[in-house]
C-alpha cells in the first residue's frame, strides 16, 4: 500500500488529536473575524482552511492553479498553507518586503490567478495585475467564510505544493518547486531532528515566506504544538513573547539572533527562556563569539542547520552532542557554527572545484518555467549548492558563496573566516567582507564594517592580523552605518561590492 504524502495531512492530525487546543496565537491587533480574536484552535485552524479551499472552488481556480499571498506573518498566511496547497492549488507565498515592480513580475511569472496581500500592503492591488485580489482581513469574507465543503482532492504527493521565490541576490528571483512530498519529508525529519513535540511553543519570528517558514508551519502543526505569531522583528518583543507565551523554540537567521542579543542588553530581570529555549539558525554562518553570547547571555540552545529554498530547506545540522561536552565552550561554539551533519536521507558531497553537493528527497522539483537554470542546478544528479565547503570528520563546512571568495594575490581568501575574526573584537557589530579591484593584488581584502564605539582602521587590521594569515588580513576598513540585507537576513554582497566595480570591465579583476 502507497499513501500519498501530502501537506494536508500536518493539519489532519492536528485537528483529529488536538482539536480543542489552541493552535495559533495570532498578533493582539489582527482583525477578530473569523479568526476568533487572534486565539485559532486547531479545530478551527481546520475549518478556515476548508473554507478557504471551498471559496477557491467557488472562483473556479482548478488543482494546480496559483495562489499568491504578500503577507507579513498572521495566521491568516498559516492558514492558506492548508487551503491553498492542502487542497490542490498551489500557494506562491511572496516576500512582502519587494518593490511594487518585483511583485508584479512574480505574480505574472508564476501565473497567480489570485492576489491576497496584508492590510499594510493594500497599495499593491492598484499595481499589480491579477484576475482576482483581495486584502486578508478586509475580504475575510470572500476568502475564509464559505459554508460549503471544499471539492475532494485525491492528492498526489508529485504535484506542487508552493512554489517559493529565491531572495534574488544576483539576478531576477526563481520560483522553486517544491513538491508535497519535498515538504512532507522535510518537514518531518526537520521536525524530528529538532525535538519538535507537542509541548513545544514556536514563535514565527522567520518570515512564513521564506522556503514556507523553513517548514515549521508543517512540522509545528503536526506535532499539536502552538504557533505564536510574530508580524515584525523587534529583539525586546521577541524577549517578551518568550517570557509571556512561554515560548521553547524558533527558527532565525543571524540579524534576529543580533536582535535577541541586543534586546536582552536593556531587559530588566533575568532574560526568559533560559534553558528552556533553543534557536535554530541559518544563512550564513555566525561568527564564533555570537554563537558565545547565545548560549551564556540568553541561556538558550543553539542549533545551526545549512540549506537552500531549494533544498526546502534542510540539508545538514550542528547540535551540541555529548562528545563535545569536555571542550571549552569557545570550541563548542565553532562545532556549532559549522554547517553540521547530513540530516536524514541527504547525501552531502564536494565537486573538484569545492562546490557543495546536495542530493535528498526534499530538493527541488524544478525552477519554475526555467529548464535551463533547472539543467545547471541538477546537473548530474546532484543540487549544486552555489557554496564552496568541505567535509571535516562526516560534517559540512562552508568557506563561501563560491562568488563571494575572494582572490588576493593569487591566493584564495574566505569572507566568512575574516567577518569571523572580525567579528570577535567587542567593538564590531556587524561586517562584510569583500574583494574590490586592485593593480597590485587583483582584489584587495576589504571590511565593511558598523561598529560601537571608538576604533580605528588599524586597530581592526591589527586584530585581524593576530589570527589571520597575512594574505587573508584586510588591507582597508571602510565604517558604515549599517549593511545591505535581503528580507532574509543575508548580506546583500553583490550590492555592497557594486560601488567599488562599477568601472569594470568584469567582476573579477
Amino acid at each position: 500500500m502507497e499513501v500519498p504524502l501530502i501537506v494536508r495531512d500536518f493539519l489532519d492530525r492536528a485537528e483529529t488529536v488536538y482539536g480543542d487546543r489552541v493552535a495559533i496565537v495570532d498578533e493582539p491587533d489582527q482583525p477578530a473575524t473569523p479568526f476568533d480574536g487572534g486565539t485559532v484552535t486547531y479545530r478551527r485552524m481546520a475549518q478556515l482552511a476548508r473554507a478557504q479551499a471551498a471559496g477557491l472552488d467557488a472562483m473556479g481556480v482548478p488543482v494546480g492553479g496559483r495562489v499568491a499571498v504578500v503577507s507579513h506573518n498572521s495566521a491568516r498566511l498559516l492558514t492558506s498553507f492548508y487551503g491553498v496547497s492542502g487542497h490542490g492549488r498551489i500557494l506562491v507565498p511572496v516576500n512582502f518586503r519587494l518593490s511594487v515592480p518585483e511583485v508584479q513580475y512574480i505574480v505574472e511569472h508564476s501565473g497567480a490567478e489570485v492576489l491576497m496581500v496584508d492590510p499594510e500592503l493594500r497599495h499593491l492591488l492598484d499595481k499589480v495585475d491579477c484576475d482576482r485580489k483581495f486584502v486578508l482581513g478586509e475580504s475575510d469574507g470572500e476568502i475564509f467564510g464559505s459554508t460549503a465543503e471544499p471539492r475532494e482532492w485525491e492528492g498526489d504527493e508529485h504535484a506542487t505544493a508552493t512554489i517559493n521565490y529565491t531572495s534574488g541576490t544576483t539576478a531576477r528571483p526563481k520560483g522553486v518547486q517544491l513538491t508535497h512530498r519535498t515538504n512532507w519529508l522535510n518537514a518531518t525529519v526537520f521536525g524530528w531532528q529538532a525535538t519538535v513535540s507537542d509541548e513545544d511553543v514556536y514563535l514565527h519570528t522567520l518570515p512564513m515566506f521564506h522556503a514556507n517558514g523553513w517548514g515549521m508551519p508543517f512540522a509545528v502543526t503536526g506535532m499539536g504544538a502552538r504557533h505564536v505569531v510574530l508580524r515584525k522583528v523587534d529583539g525586546t518583543e521577541i524577549l517578551r513573547r518568550v517570557e509571556e507565551q512561554g515560548v521553547t523554540l524558533m527558527c532565525a537567521a543571524p540579524a534576529v539572533v543580533a536582535a535577541a542579543l541586543d534586546g536582552a542588553q536593556q531587559w530588566d530581570g533575568p532574560v526568559p527562556g533560559r534553558d528552556r529555549t533553543r534557536i535554530v539558525v541559518a544563512g550564513a554562518p555566525p561568527p564564533t563569539r555570537t554563537i558565545e553570547r547565545v548560549r551564556e547571555e540568553l541561556g538558550w540552545e543553539f542549533i545551526q542547520i545549512y540549506g537552500l529554498t531549494e533544498t526546502a530547506p534542510l540539508l545538514t545540522m550542528s547540535r551540541m552532542r555529548s562528545e563535545w561536552a569536555d571542550l571549552s565552550p569557545t570550541d563548542q561554539a565553532r562545532k556549532l557554527g559549522r554547517a553540521g551533519y547530513p540530516a536524514v536521507g541527504v547525501r552531502m558531497a564536494v565537486d573538484g572545484t569545492g562546490e557543495v553537493l546536495s542530493r535528498t528527497n526534499h530538493n527541488l522539483e524544478a525552477y519554475w518555467e526555467n529548464p535551463e537554470a533547472t539543467a545547471t542546478a541538477l546537473a548530474d544528479g546532484w543540487f549544486h549548492t552555489g557554496d564552496g565547503g568541505h567535509i571535516e570528520d562526516g560534517a559540512v563546512v562552508i568557506a563561501d558563496r563560491k562568488k563571494d571568495v575572494i582572490i588576493s594575490g593569487g591566493e584564495n581568501v574566505s569572507s566568512i573566516e575574516v567577518e569571523d575574526v572580525l567579528m570577535s573584537h567587542p567593538s564590531v557589530r556587524e561586517v562584510a567582507v569583500i574583494g574590490i579591484p586592485d593593480d597590485k593584488w587583483g582584489e584587495l581584502v576589504t571590511a565593511l564594517v558598523v561598529a560601537d564605539g571608538e576604533v580605528t582602521e588599524e586597530e581592526l587590521i591589527a586584530h585581524a592580523r593576530e589570527s589571520l594569515a597575512g594574505y587573508k588580513a584586510p588591507k582597508r576598513i571602510e565604517f558604515r552605518d549599517e549593511l545591505a540585507r535581503t528580507a532574509t537576513g543575508k548580506l546583500q554582497k553583490f550590492k555592497l561590492r557594486q560601488p567599488f566595480w562599477a568601472d569594470q570591465d568584469r567582476q573579477v579583476n
